[in-house]
């Protein structure tokens, strides 16, 4: 856990603000009553604000907020570690690729660009493959029509180290649209805060 709560006993302070278990404010009082408060109510007493004054404890269940508490900070990480941005993957293809195969690596391509990673898509000439670049143009260009709602070129299709022929795309990220507000929905709003 990230930050460590005193709870019950370990609050050394003269009064503390009380906030019971429905989050309302029972005022400010010596920490031996909020400590009786807490006991009567069969919940722990736990100082969620030390740096106020006076520090604001509030009435819960400390293993149960403890436990969410490391529950929430683990899935925080695991999202973290599983959004790699700006990462650069490679698919590679060669020019007699099947149509099957070629839409297994463009699928792939989809999947990397949705976690935010980079994708370059190359394409191999082997032998006497070299002279006709023109197929490998088509094959790159069929990848980026099949993903362009998904990703913008970053790097055009070009030439690199003499027999591979590569693109870069990058993720584009659209945000779902959000539904227009009516006049009436904001005069509402207008008036509530009147």
């Amino acid at each position: 856990m990230a930050r460590d709560y005193r709870a019950n006993e370990r609050i050394r302070v003269p009064e503390v603000r009380l906030v019971d278990e429905q989050g309302e404010q029972l005022g400010v009082m010596p920490t031996r009553q909020a400590l009786e408060i807490a006991d009567d109510r069969g919940y722990d007493l736990v100082e969620v604000a030390p740096a106020a004054r006076p520090p604001v404890c509030r009435l819960m269940d400390f293993g149960k907020f403890k436990y969410e508490a490391t529950r929430k900070e683990r899935e925080a990480r695991k999202a973290r570690r599983g959004r790699v941005t700006n990462e650069l993957r490679e698919v590679r293809m060669k020019t007699r690729i099947g149509e099957h195969d070629r839409l297994a690596k463009t699928r792939l391509a989809k999947r990397l660009l949705g976690q935010g990673s980079k994708v370059k898509v190359s394409v191999m000439f082997r032998g006497r493959e070299i002279e006709h670049p023109e197929l490998g143009m088509v094959l790159l260009k069929a990848v980026a029509d099949y993903l362009v709602d998904d990703a913008m070129m970053e790097m055009p299709p070009r030439f690199e180290s003499g027999r591979m022929l590569s693109m870069v795309l990058a993720p584009v990220f659209n945000d779902p649209p959000k539904p227009e507000k009516s006049d009436s929905e904001e005069s509402e709003k207008i008036l509530d805060r009147a």
